[in-house]
């Protein structure tokens, strides 16, 4: 079977640029002005930054404003089986012959300049929301923010930053203040920003960029609050008071990102109908996402089967927290990462929760990690850990030996789309 037109496109595209990150605006704005600037005819737009809970709180806010009869085009980043999970027009995900078009587009119009792979499909996105009717824009930063090719919006209707922790210091700094300060680069003069919760040291630094900007800040702790009581969740801001559900997706820390997606919608005017829905209706793939069908799924027999694609410490902390609020059950992790990030911060929070950790390398990712590496930062962080083939070969293996598993395949979005591929 031939490769879909967009495939051949995208691969064409990654030739563009040697380099896989390389931050700078120059190139995208050179680009949206040979394609008559689409990203000054787009609908409101809500901009996400944030280390960690961006797409939890953007598919929250959309999940919302469908519920309250709005539609909402949507772009986030990466996909996990297939690109065009990275665009979402009027609510659904672009087809595969407008996605071509669009691609083909920008391609011709980037007349063989160099552009980095994330740009040209950033411009693709923006192009196709110019020219499909919607009420809204959600956009997901891709890296940082001050430099990231989606921070080409004049005036959004409202920007976000969730929770900034340690993650790319390569490129974004090696302090939660430098970091906090990219993130804040999306920050635009008089638009109001919604800031989840902080580190003292970020939280500083976003505000002091609000404050020069005139931007007004609501802030987590001091405009709105969000927290669990009983089996329901809290929310008050300053207009009042809503008891709802908690969040479909798993995880305390999804309370906070709801939280902000909550903050949004309430400024931006919509009610209860609009809250209930961010809660009950968001759908984000591989966030603790409970598999229930495919060979995987039969591979594992009687065992639980469980994918996560969080990456970083901060993550790892979430995770645990996850885990030691389920019902008690052997937990064995099947693991593979990036050599991108911080193994060992990822994985000790899960270091007395987890029975054993299968390692594994991320099939057709030229930047994973060996297994044998990720086992022996398991093992050096407390994990009885061995290597596995593949993460058929891992769920089968435990499944052989503890047929009353839980199984986490975790570490990686790349892993997880993996994942998501093989098991249909």
């Amino acid at each position: 079977m031939s490769a879909p037109g967009s495939d051949i496109i995208l691969e064409r595209m990654m030739s563009l640029h040697p380099k896989i990150i390389d931050l700078t605006l120059d190139r995208v704005w050179r680009l949206l002005a040979a394609l008559g600037n689409p990203q000054d005819r787009l609908p409101p737009v809500i901009h996400v930054a944030g280390t960690n809970g961006k797409g939890s709180t953007v598919a929250m806010i959309r999940a919302g404003l469908e519920a309250a009869g709005r539609t909402c085009h949507v772009y986030t980043s990466p996909h996990l089986a297939r690109f065009h999970e990275r665009i979402r027009l009027a609510g659904q995900l672009i087809t595969e012959d407008h996605l071509t078009r669009v691609l083909d587009e920008c391609y011709v119009a980037n007349n063989g300049e160099t552009i980095t792979y994330f740009e040209i499909t950033t411009c693709a996105a923006l192009l196709a929301f110019s020219r499909v009717p919607a009420d809204y824009v959600l956009l997901e930063v891709g890296l940082g923010g001050r430099l990231d090719a989606t921070n080409v919006i004049a005036r959004p209707a409202l920007t976000i930053i969730t929770p900034v922790s340690m993650d790319h210091e390569a490129y974004l700094g090696d302090t939660i203040a430098k970091i906090a300060g990219e993130k804040a680069g999306i920050i635009k003069r008089g638009v109001p920003c919604v800031v989840g919760p902080q580190a003292d040291a970020g939280l500083e630094v976003i505000e002091a960029r609000a404050a020069s900007l005139g931007a007004p800040v609501i802030a987590h702790g001091q405009h709105w609050h969000c927290f669990r009581e009983g089996d329901r969740m809290v929310f008050q801001d300053e207009t009042g008071l809503l008891d709802l559900p908690l969040p479909n997706l798993l995880g305390a820390h999804q309370i906070q990102n709801a939280g902000a997606a909550l903050a949004a919608l309430r400024h931006l005017g919509f009610g209860e109908e609009a809250c209930e829905g961010a809660v009950t209706r968001a759908e984000w793939p591989a966030r603790m996402q409970r598999l229930r069908t495919g060979p995987l799924v039969e591979a594992a027999r009687g065992a639980e089967l469980w994918l996560d694609g969080g990456h970083n410490p901060s993550a790892g902390e979430a995770l645990a927290e996850v885990l030691r609020a389920m019902p008690d059950r052997p937990t064995h992790l099947v693991c593979g990462m990036l050599n991108t990030k911080d193994i060992r911060g990822y994985l000790r929070p899960l270091a007395g929760l987890a029975a054993s950790l299968s390692a594994v390398s991320i099939p057709g990712e030229k930047n994973t990690i060996p297994a044998e590496d990720t086992a022996a930062i398991a093992a050096s962080v407390g994990l009885q850990a061995s290597v596995a083939d593949s993460p058929l070969s891992a769920v089968e293996a435990i499944a052989a030996r503890d047929p009353n598993a839980r199984i986490l395949i975790c570490g990686s979005l790349y892993l997880a789309g993996v994942v998501l591929r093989e098991n249909g």
